[in-house]
Order: structure tokens, then C-alpha cells, then sequence
């Protein structure tokens, strides 16, 4: 290895959006993070949302309201076979 060219490898402290916190080693000494094993739906089973700019909220406004297309249902066909 070359010296005075790699950075500095130190324990690192790494903070979870859910709480969770566990030391490891890397080139920062802390980092955060928005989703880990504690909280992830893969490792944990449970279906979590994770919504940092209110998408779920807007989709749901823009489609929860009721449309004209819905309400009237299937066109009739008023002509009358010959």
C-alpha cells in the first residue's frame, strides 16, 4: 500500500430513521440512514411505507375522488337492429 493516499478507516456509527444504531467501520465516522434490517420489509415481514415526499397522500387524493365515467356506467346502444 502506498501511504498518504487511502483515507482514514475508523469505527463508524451508523443512526436509522427507525432508531435503530450499530457501530461498523468505514471512512466517516457517522452516517445515516433512512431504512436498515430492523425496519426493512424483507428481513422483518411486515409491509412499511416509506414516503419522504408525500407521493403516497398525492396518489391517493388524486384518485380517491369519484369520476363521471364511473357513476354512468356502460354506454347503451339505442339503435335498433333492422
Amino acid at each position: 500500500m502506498k501511504e498518504g493516499i487511502h483515507p482514514r478507516y475508523v469505527e463508524m456509527k451508523v443512526t436509522c430513521g427507525c432508531g435503530n444504531t450499530f457501530v461498523t467501520r468505514g471512512t466517516q465516522p457517522e452516517m445515516k440512514v433512512d431504512i436498515c434490517s430492523a425496519c426493512h420489509p424483507f428481513y422483518t415481514g411486515r409491509l412499511k411505507y416509506v414516503d419522504t415526499a408525500g407521493r403516497i397522500e398525492k396518489f391517493n387524493n388524486k384518485f380517491s375522488g369519484n369520476y363521471a365515467s364511473l357513476k354512468r356506467g356502460k354506454k347503451q346502444n339505442t339503435e335498433t337492429a333492422e
